[in-house]
């Protein structure tokens, strides 16, 4: 049986930092929660309930912080990203627990809370395609009302005329 450490044609791998931090990332226009599981200078490990694809691009907010990033393989809920850019790590490991961080940080305003031009014009979209079905539903429940109307005036005609009234 060889050894596996003559055989091991791997590179070394960077020392990652453990942490559990709470992030937001965004794949295409979906935004999400995540959680950093460790950092290092090149990447990260997440954990996130929506998952992109391996390949793909995804964008990660930690604070003001932002890393672009390429997922490199998925297991589950978790995911190994590639920066782009080097992670600066100890700015966001540290990040809310500095006291001018913290108070910046509360000064601010969220950006997540105030509406995104893209998200007004889908609001007007929906807005638009609620009155166009409730225009068609009102066309056809009139047409259902003359076709009922229709129906019943001959036969009603019929016993009117029989009863001599």
């Amino acid at each position: 049986m060889p050894q596996r450490n003559s055989q091991r044609t791997e590179r070394s791998r960077e020392l990652r930092r453990r942490v559990v931090l709470p992030a937001r990332i965004r794949h295409g226009a979906a935004w999400s929660d995540a959680c950093i599981l460790n950092v290092s200078s090149r990447g990260l490990l997440i954990h996130t309930s929506r998952q992109a694809p391996t390949g793909s691009e995804v964008e990660l907010r930690r604070g003001e912080h932002v890393i672009v990033a390429r997922v490199v393989w998925r297991d589950g809920a978790k995911a190994g990203l590639r920066a782009d850019d080097r992670v600066p790590i100890e700015e966001i490991v540290t990040l809310g627990q500095s006291q001018v961080l913290q108070l910046s940080a509360r000064g601010s305003v969220e950006r997540r809370k105030s509406a995104r031009p893209d998200d007004r014009q889908r609001l007007r979209a929906r807005t638009m395609e609620f009155a166009s079905v409730v225009v068609i539903g009102a066309s056809l429940a009139g047409g259902a009302v003359v076709l009922v109307e229709e129906a019943f005036a001959r036969p009603l005609a019929i016993v009117q005329a029989a009863l001599g009234g």
